[in-house]
């Protein structure tokens, strides 16, 4: 059972979601403040994800996503926001969070985040997935192939890799920066802003009914990119 960490002050949200997460198999330890949630960093290792709300009675939860991160701690965050403001949004990602997801919001939307982001740091279902299916999208890892509406798609290795990066990462927003860390950073090939431009441009050919109207792979303007599922 993955343990997590939720700060959040309102009293009424937080029954609920406290409850509703342990149904969803969590874990779920609560603080309110600030000051709480500080107090809670030296034990932070026990956690497996942080689910912090922006504005609190004694501060920010980007203020103690900012201290998790001096720790170097990489545990997954997720804000809980009640602004989709574009200047906060950035402001959490630029710190360190992972992902933000916007009040009301639906239970299953955010346990499926959280499941992501738990996927992502190895922290949820140990079993070896050999395949990824979203939508009309059948990604063969052991074949390291991609197939649309069961017929296979010509990809490079690049094209291949960011498909995959996108897909496990369906429904997020994925900024140009983390894409690039992600897929080339530890890697020999040297692909910068402009090139993965052209990646996206090439993979939309690819996939997409009309290129110049995407349905899957969607342009998040001022951050990045985020893959959608689309029903056969």
């Amino acid at each position: 059972m993955s343990k997590i960490l939720l700060l959040e002050d309102d009293v009424s949200l937080v029954d609920g979601l406290k409850y509703s997460l342990k149904k969803n198999g969590f874990d779920v330890t609560v603080v309110r403040t600030v000051e709480e949630a500080t107090a809670s960093l030296p034990a932070i290792s026990e956690y497996d994800l942080l689910l912090l709300d922006v504005t609190l009675p004694d501060g920010t939860g980007f203020e103690v996503c900012e201290k998790v991160r001096r720790q170097n701690t990489q545990i997954p965050i997720i804000f809980l926001t009640a602004s989709d403001e574009e200047v906060n949004i950035i402001r959490g990602l630029d710190l360190g969070g992972d992902d933000y997801i916007t009040k009301p919001f639906m239970l299953g939307e955010l346990c499926s985040r959280i499941r992501v982001q738990l996927r992502r740091s190895g922290i949820g279902s140990q079993e070896k997935t050999t395949s990824l299916q979203c939508g009309d999208i059948t990604i063969d890892l052991l074949g390291s192939r991609a197939l649309l509406n069961g017929k296979a798609l010509e990809l490079t290795n690049a094209e291949y890799r960011l498909l995959c990066l996108l897909v496990k990462n369906e429904g997020l927003i994925m900024t140009r920066e983390k894409i690039l860390d992600e897929l080339w950073d530890n890697n020999s090939d040297f692909v910068d802003d402009n090139t993965l431009s052209v990646y996206v441009r090439r993979l939309r050919e690819k996939i997409e009914i009309n290129p110049s109207q995407p349905e899957h792979l969607i342009t998040v303007r001022g951050f990045g990119y985020q893959w959608k599922e689309v029903l056969p």
